[in-house]
């Protein structure tokens, strides 16, 4: 018998190149959607480019870039909603002035 080594770990097929890396980021490409067309348009487009790293940079290994993508495009879709709402709510408020001042 010979004192051979330990294989290597063994990444099953279809997991990134690596190692272990913990689960991957949502991309919160739904919810970046649905800010884009819903509440804020400007918002929205940049947290669909983010949501849209986030698979890519997970695939190559960049496992801290696509953290730092997912924390992105959520923070913008969730900007782009507040912002939606606030303008409907102003638009709201301005009209219920407009018609009760007539």
């Amino acid at each position: 018998m010979t004192n051979q080594p330990p294989p290597p770990p063994y990444d099953p097929p279809g997991a990134p190149m690596g190692g272990t890396a913990g689960a991957k980021p949502d991309n919160y490409l739904v919810w970046a959607i649905l800010s884009t067309l819903f509440c804020c348009l400007p918002l929205g487009i940049a947290s669909i480019v983010f949501a849209a790293q986030v698979d890519g940079k997970y695939n190559s290994g960049d496992y801290a870039g696509a953290q730092a993508a997912s924390e992105k495009a959520k923070k913008f879709a969730t900007w782009g909603a507040i912002a939606g709402l606030v303008v409907i709510v102003l638009y709201v408020v301005l009209i219920v002035v407009a018609a009760g001042s007539s």
